[in-house]
């Protein structure tokens, strides 16, 4: 309709805009509240259009889409009021890059031909990246090219993907591999919509800033360097309400930050685009950094953004730039701390990007894959890889990308880098500068920081330490910092000691000297009150600090341990006092730190400070000479008034003008010690008799005794080393002077032969055990790898060398995090004859983070980047503390009960937060309500609980709230900042009860004050709900009734079951026990389908899940149950009685099985049950079964986004993400939509599971072809056809199928097949060998072990055999064990030690049990490699049985009991491990032969608070008074005493033979429970079969087969 005037319409509101050009036009408009001036653009300057087609996503066009047609609409008006408005088009699309597909792309195209859109029609994007580059591409190709514009929404879109005219979609073989350059008409940049932009978003977009500043202007480097925070708050505080920005004169300094970044930018890139629009040359330069970036988006996407992933790739290829010698190490450390200033992750390891992404995708960013991605990258050409080579920060050394050989990009995304042997003909005289000292690099920050005025700091180690301690100085405004120089200078402007507190804790890491300078530096706070926290990571954790914080409290300074005592984290509290000074006593006999931490600080304290070092001799000397001699040179003279006393004045420090730091005496041992092991020469030009540094003492003390020539003048060093093999062993050397260099003179020691004695003996290194790491134990196992031998002392370390020809091949060497481990063992990898993979060569980074470069380029050492599998830490080595479990629910629902259940079986301990708060106050509860009333009670709570969590009982604890903590909104928010302050392992479990349980426990106890008259217990609960549900992370169901009444329990082994299924919830919610099936070989789950699973109960569930590895839950097939028929799930109420259904149903299947649980909402279009209408309540039951622990969740790929919702908040459940296609017409195995559809899955889970319908036998080929091609352990898919015809793609489905069982009612879906059926056909087809199993021993004649095992492998469809293999000894064994068919076996007398040899492994429990019983045989590297590995399932037996027989009699705790073993061979240490195993901690062992008992009782003594050998039963009666009591000899003449049987118990006998031993009846007659030997024989033989075929056993037909024998005769 034609508008005759405008004088209705509101006024255009035009922005004043800054443009810019690209491609000869000024198409790039920037500005503030665009949304009017672009329609007026669009009209007056663009191409007339009868169709406007407007694209956006549904997140956006909440925000906009009402605003940008109301403006369309009034801008018209105003442009032709007497012409009507053309076509306005919106579509709106799903957002993310799901819907970056050439299906979305298609999908597009034909909406607007069937809304008659033309070749006059123009296109607007609004969005960020995916709908600008997926429009981009329908514009370019509909209608052969139709006019379009941009509209970024986004940072990253702004300065990135808007400009330049790249336009494309996504495919499975990777991102952006269709598309094609199609220009827009205009980019508008408003920079309005960024006031919503989140942090992260923010984060994303500043990579390619920071990007585009490092490739082109040194100038906007510096700003971004320097002004990290004014832009950050520029971009995420700088918008204002209204139309701030509008105008030039509207604009705050903080908009015209954020419009100067932008534009900056953005003209780089409109620059390089106007002049390489086809990306022929230099167009390329704007890849910087996405060549490595792309590929780790293609394994981390969408969990982890773009920018990040950029990030990464930028400081990576800086690094292959620095690598290839063109970039100084100086200016990619500057670039990673710029991309860390906004928020970046820098490297593979990020913690940020294991937060984001997880533990199993982390594990799936392997090099391997990253090469395979980057093959197919734009910028390859053929077989050639090119990265964008920086030859400094603001230039490239090229105008395009270079050409970068496979080796030394696979180097840089490598974990681990193998080093190997130099020529023996290599005759190198190098010269090597080392970095700067971190000793005096850290001191001189220190020192600059606290003095007053400006000081030039050159050769400034750049590395984690120094990073960590100068952010941490700035966080407390000892200082202002400028970098001059292109980096390589530091101007410190000290403001004289005036600290403030800082905003957050400091996080140190692991930087030791940062820890302790620091920790007496925060003491010098001017602050009245609050305080700072010190913090690190989990090694920084253990390493001691306690001399320092004794003798700093002891002056007076108030400082608290926040976790461990003697170890980060403190807490540092403010008075205004500071640090009182005088006669300070400090032990500095374990780190010389220590010493310089209160020197360095002593000359603010309130008066003079005298400083008395005691506690035995001083560690490390020469570094605290170091501190006092650089004290003075900032002013600050130091007294010694003798041996360990020293007088520090009180002033102010003056600093220098300038500071240069030394090379670091410590790092140079390395080139220097390379001179030595290799016979050639290295000088190191800045180190040498005149250092402070103890270190450069090295080359005189330690390589010349060995034989070296060592020439050194007052500031240089060069040594030659001796003909290779020559050098010499010391006898005996004090390395206290300079004791990190230890390392360096072992690995040397490692091959010193050159003279009569091998042994070297280095001493004075105690404070070695307390480094990053136990530096003398990790050097004495890592050596061992080489087959060098050596001895771990308090005070040292003794090398026994070998000869370099006797070094083992190619060890694998673990680092322990610790960069002089990784550099000291890398020489020696030198000259080892395979040389050897260093596993983590980044933790070179604390000091010399270019080691690598400069032990290749300039040493001529070959190296080639590795992969090492993940190595576990050792429990010895890894951080005892956990985060605290918190549990809340009603009062009476069995919070203590559990708690302390939980705490024992964990060896936590357990607080009652009802108790602490009554022991804190002095009053009871009931006192505290009647005196002050509930809110006085309430405050209390709060201040309790948040110090509990905070600080006293952060970790290592249960804690159980009382019932009523949820009703604080205050507590609320502590106990959700407790869940996100951990790194996935912090739970707060809410117990949810059966309320007519409380009720009545409730009416009984009167320890704690009533609920209100007027309150009704139901009532109060409905009202704590939803605040139970918003406080916690995890949700269990107490309900004992549910178990007694339908699993056949009693009640008293009922609670032991609810007790049982905590403890592996707790487990599960910290991460100890995640339960998950290993996905690199067939799996199978069993699908339930009856509306409730006690139809399953008691016997059938066992049966019909025997052979599988997991259990699926079909939520939806329970709305079959009666209660469910026909009823209206969007009803709130009808919601809420299927979730209590649903979760009681659950709860009853964990309660009766340990297989992990697959929990599935299958709706009616996929082939399920679930009305597709009440999509609410299924995304509430797949949220709730991750808070239940379902170990894996099945969520649905739907058009919306609930599949990505619901794997963001998966917590440790594993996200199954599926889509079924029951017709089978659209997922064809052979179609671009599988491919589109496994890219989604893959992006919205952990494990795809894609099924379609089979309509002929040739779609199951098509179907394992498509596995071929995209299964494997670390991106797994389930993928298979339903229907008859599809059964054949179920046999061959790789991991995780679905099956069905005999005894269930209907399969679960058509064509589904029993694990049985599953085992013959592979067995036929030949996938599945027949394999031969025996029982090794003498006598064995008449074992029933034959009748269990060969009953278990017919029922399970499995075509092994089981024999005996009757031999006097183990030789005759070997050919058997050795045969390819051989599958495993059990052991009997005698052989179970003596077979022990023969074995490639033990487990952990065969190991301490020193008695094997099972072997199996296990395969790596598909197949290649086969290993023997010995266990011991005896005492899983002995405990089984126990466990069970406990229940059933509420024989007392074990935790609390004690025990007694008779017997003292092979099987009383099985006996002796379970019982340790179940947490007796006191035990009695009786033999007639009393020394083997003895001996026996050495061996296994540690496990136990007591073991005792009695020489008498009546002895063993009187002295612990057994509650347990296992015989392991067949004595019919053994005397029992009564006494023995005084108080409830258990008695097991291991003997079979007869059924009642005579322990068993005296047992008996006193009422015990009793275990039969048989019973553990069957328990036993279960664990075996599961050991063999990685299934659950069939447990009934087993312990069947061996009655059955056994009664026929026995």
């Amino acid at each position: 309709m034609a508008t005759s005037s405008t004088s209705t319409v509101r006024p255009l509101q035009l922005a004043e805009v800054e443009r810019i050009s690209i491609l000869g036009s000024e198409s790039i408009v920037c500005g503030f509240h665009l949304v009017d001036f672009i329609w007026t653009d669009i009209f007056a300057n663009l191409s007339r259009a009868s169709t406007y087609v407007l694209i956006t996503d549904t997140n956006l066009a909440a925000l906009y889409l009402e605003k940008y047609k109301e403006s369309f609409a009034v801008a018209w008006a105003h442009h032709q009021p007497e012409k009507p408005a053309p076509r306005l088009l919106v579509h709106v699309l799903p957002p993310g890059e799901t819907s970056k597909s050439r299906a979305t792309k298609g999908a597009i195209e034909d909406w607007m031909l069937e809304q008659r859109c033309t070749r006059d029609t123009l296109v607007v994007a609004l969005g960020g990246g995916v709908i600008g580059d997926l429009v981009g591409f329908v514009a370019a190709t509909f209608m052969r090219g139709v006019p379009f514009v941009q509209v970024p929404t986004s940072l990253l879109a702004m300065v990135d993907s808007s400009i330049g005219g790249k336009t494309a979609v996504d495919t499975p073989a990777g991102k952006n591999l269709i598309g094609a350059f199609w220009q827009p008409q205009r980019i508008f940049m408003d920079m309005a919509v960024l006031s919503t932009l989140p942090a992260r978003e923010f984060s994303n977009g500043m990579a390619e800033v920071v990007k585009t500043a490092a490739i082109w202007t040194a100038t906007e480097f510096d700003v971004l360097e320097e002004g990290a925070e004014d832009i950050r708050a520029a971009v995420l505080d700088g918008q204002r309400e209204g139309t701030a920005g509008l105008t030039v004169a509207s604009r705050t300094p903080a908009q015209a930050l954020l419009l100067r970044v932008i534009a900056a930018s953005a003209r780089v890139k409109a620059h390089v685009v106007t002049h390489d629009e086809r990306e022929s040359g230099m167009r390329g330069l704007l890849n910087f950094g996405h060549t490595i970036g792309h590929a780790i988006e293609a394994v981390l996407a969408p969990q982890v953004l773009h920018g990040e992933c950029v990030a990464v790739g930028c400081v990576l290829e800086a690094e292959v730039a620095r690598r290839m010698g063109h970039l100084s190490p100086v200016a990619v450390a500057r670039l990673a701390r710029c991309l860390r200033a906004y928020g970046l992750p820098t490297a593979m390891d990020d913690p940020l990007l294991l937060k984001r992404a997880g533990a199993e995708r982390m594990r799936a960013l392997r090099p391997e894959r990253l090469m395979r991605v980057m093959a197919v990258d734009k910028k390859t050409v053929g077989a050639q890889k090119r990265l964008v080579v920086l030859s400094s920060l603001g230039s490239t050394l090229e105008m395009k990308p270079t050409s970068v050989s496979d080796a030394l990009i696979a180097e840089a995304v490598s974990v681990g880098v193998c080093v190997s042997p130099v020529s023996t003909q290599l005759h190198a005289e190098v010269t090597v500068v080392p970095p700067g000292s971190k000793s005096i690099s850290n001191r001189a920050l220190l020192l600059a920081a606290l003095g007053q005025g400006q000081c030039r700091i050159r050769n400034l180690l750049h590395s984690d330490d120094t990073q960590v301690m100068l952010a941490a100085l700035q966080a407390l405004g000892a200082c202002t910092v400028a970098w001059e120089d292109g980096g390589d200078t530091l101007l410190v402007t000290g403001n004289g000691g005036q600290l403030h507190r800082p905003d957050t804790a400091l996080f140190l890491g692991n930087a030791g000297t940062a820890a302790r300078f620091l920790s007496t530096t925060a003491v010098l706070v001017n602050a009245k009150d609050g305080n700072t926290v010190l913090t690190g990571n989990s090694r920084m954790k253990q390493r001691p600090i306690g001399p320092l914080v004794d003798a700093l409290r002891a002056n007076g300074c108030e400082i608290e341990y926040c976790e461990g005592e003697g170890s980060l984290p403190l807490r540092v509290a403010h008075s205004g006092s500071g640090l009182p000074g005088g006669h300070i006593q400090l032990a500095a006999s374990v780190s010389s730190q220590y010493v310089s931490s209160i020197l360095l600080c002593a000359p603010y304290a309130q008066q003079p400070v005298r400083l008395e070092l005691v506690g035995g001799k001083v560690i490390s000397q020469p570094y605290i000479d170091m501190t006092i001699a650089m004290m003075a040179q900032f002013g600050v003279h130091v007294e010694r008034l003798a041996e360990n006393e020293y007088m520090i004045p009180t002033g102010t420090y003056t600093n220098p003008t300038e500071y240069v730091v030394e090379s670091d005496a410590s790092s140079a041992t390395y080139p220097l010690a390379f001179a030595a092991i290799t016979g050639t020469q290295c000088t190191v030009p800045n180190i040498g008799s005149a250092s402070l540094q103890g270190d450069a003492r090295f080359a005189v003390d330690v390589l010349r005794p060995m034989g070296c020539t060592v020439t050194q003048t007052e500031t240089s060093t060069t040594v030659a080393g001796p003909p290779r093999g020559q050098l010499r062993a010391l006898p005996d050397i004090d390395m206290e002077p300079m004791t990190d260099a230890f390392l360096t003179a072992a690995a040397l020691a490692a091959v010193a032969t050159g003279s009569d004695g091998r042994v070297t003996r280095i001493r004075g290194i105690a404070n070695q055990h307390v480094k990053e790491c136990d530096r003398i134990a990790a050097m004495c196992a890592e050596l061992a790898r080489f087959g060098v031998e050596a001895e771990n002392h308090p005070d040292g370390i003794d090398v026994h060398a070998r000869s370099i020809a006797e070094l083992k091949d190619m060890p694998s060497i673990h680092c322990y995090d610790d960069h002089r481990v990784a550099m000291s063992l890398s020489i020696l990898a030198c000259v080892a004859p395979g040389g050897a993979e260093i596993r983590e060569r980044r933790c070179v980074g604390k000091t010399w983070p270019h080691w690598w470069d400069v032990l290749t380029r300039d040493l001529g050492v070959p190296l080639v980047g590795s992969d090492p599998e993940a190595e576990a830490v050792p429990a010895s080595e890894r951080s005892s503390s956990s985060a605290s479990i918190v549990l809340i629910g009603m009062r009476g629902v069995g919070k203590t009960t559990l708690g302390r259940a939980a705490a024992r079986a964990l060896n936590l301990q357990f607080v009652d937060l009802d108790e602490l708060l009554e022991r804190e106050t002095g009053q009871s509860i009931p006192e505290i309500i009647n005196s002050d009333g509930w809110p006085a009670f309430r405050a209390h709570e709060t201040r309790v609980l948040r110090t509990a969590l905070t600080d006293s009982y952060r970790t290592g604890t249960v804690i159980a709230c009382g019932g009523g903590v949820v009703e604080s909104a205050e507590n609320r928010s502590i106990l959700r900042a407790h869940v996100s302050s951990h790194d996935g392992d912090a739970a707060v479990i809410c117990l949810t009860p059966n309320m007519d349980h409380v009720a009545e426990y409730l009416g009984r106890d009167k320890t704690r004050p009533a609920y209100a008259v007027t309150s009704d217990i139901h009532e109060v609960y409905a009202r704590r709900l939803p605040l139970y549900a918003e406080s916690c992370n995890y949700e269990y169901l107490v309900d004992k009734a549910l178990v007694s009444g339908t699993a056949g329990a009693g009640a008293d082994s009922a609670w032991g079951l609810v007790e049982r299924e905590f403890i592996r919830l707790v487990r599960f919610a910290t991460r100890r026990d995640l339960n998950h099936v290993p996905l690199d070989r067939p799996s199978y789950f069993v699908s339930l389908t009856a509306p409730s699973v006690s139809e399953y109960l008691p016997s059938k569930l066992a049966a019909i899940t025997a052979g599988a590895q997991a259990i699926e839950m079909r939520a939806d097939l329970l709305l079959r149950h009666a209660d469910f028929a026909d009823v209206d799930l969007q009803s709130a109420d009808v919601a809420a009685a299927f979730t209590a259904y649903v979760h009681a149903q659950f709860t009853l299947l964990r309660h009766n099985s340990r297989l992990p649980v697959v929990f599935t909402v299958r709706t009616e279009p996929q082939g399920g049950a679930f009305p597709s209408a009440a999509d609410e309540l299924r995304l509430k039951l797949l949220r709730s079964a991750i808070q239940w622990g379902a170990e894996y969740v099945d969520v649905e790929i739907d058009a919306g986004n609930s599949a990505s919702s619901v794997m963001a908040a998966r917590q440790n459940s594993l996200i199954i993400a599926s889509y079924h296609d029951p017709s089978g017409k659209q997922l064809r195995w052979d179609s671009e939509f599988a491919l589109e559809i496994l890219a989604r899955a893959r992006s919205s889970g952990n494990i795809a599971k894609l099924i379609s319908h089979a309509s002929t036998w040739e779609d199951n080929l098509k179907c394992q072809q498509f596995v071929q091609q995209h299964h494997s352990a670390s991106t797994p898919l389930i993928a298979l056809n339903m229907g008859f015809a599809g059964q054949m793609s179920r046999i061959l489905c790789p991991c995780l199928t679905p099956v069905t069982h005999p005894l269930l009612t209907a399969a679960a879906a058509p064509g589904q097949i029993s694990v049985r059926q599953i085992n013959q056909a592979r067995s036929l087809m030949g996938l599945l060998p027949t394999q031969q199993f025996y029982l090794f021993g003498t006598p064995i004649q008449h074992s029933p072990s034959p009748a269990m095992h060969n009953a278990a492998f017919a029922a399970l469809g499995l075509p092994h055999t089981y024999e005996l293999k009757e031999t006097p000894g183990v030789d005759e064994l070997r050919s058997v064990i050795a045969d390819p068919l051989f599958g495993g076996a059990s052991v009997t007398i005698p052989h179970k030690q003596t077979i022990i040899p023969l074995l490639d492994e033990l487990s952990p429990a065969a190991q301490r049990i020193g008695a094997v019983n099972t072997l199996v045989v296990s395969s790596e590297n598909n197949g290649q490699t086969r290993k023997l590995l010995g266990d011991n399932t005896d005492y899983l037996g002995i405990m089984g049985c126990l466990r069970q027989a406990q229940m059933e009699t509420r024989t007392p705790e074990f935790t609390s009991s004690s025990a007694l073993v008779i017997g003292a061979g092979g099987t009383s240490r099985a006996a002796l491990y379970a019982l340790h195993a179940l947490g007796i901690p006191k035990c009695a062992l009786y033999n007639r032969t009393l020394e083997k008992a003895q001996a026996l009782a050495c061996e296994f003594e540690s496990l136990f608070e007591s073991l005792e050998v009695v020489d008498s039963l009546e002895r063993a009666a009187e002295d612990i008074c057994p509650s347990y009591i296992v015989g392991t000899i067949p004595a019919s003449d053994l005397y029992l005493p009564e006494q023995l049987f005084a108080q409830p118990g258990v008695a097991l006998d291991m003997a079979y033979k007869p059924r009642w031993t005579p322990l068993l009846e005296a047992a008996n007659r006193r009422k015990w429970g009793v275990v039969h030997g048989v019973s553990v024989l069957i328990e036993q033989g279960i664990h075996q079969m599961e050991l063999w075929t990685n299934a659950v056993a069939p447990a009934k037909c087993m312990g069947d087969a061996v009655l059955t024998k056994y009664n026929s005769e026995f």
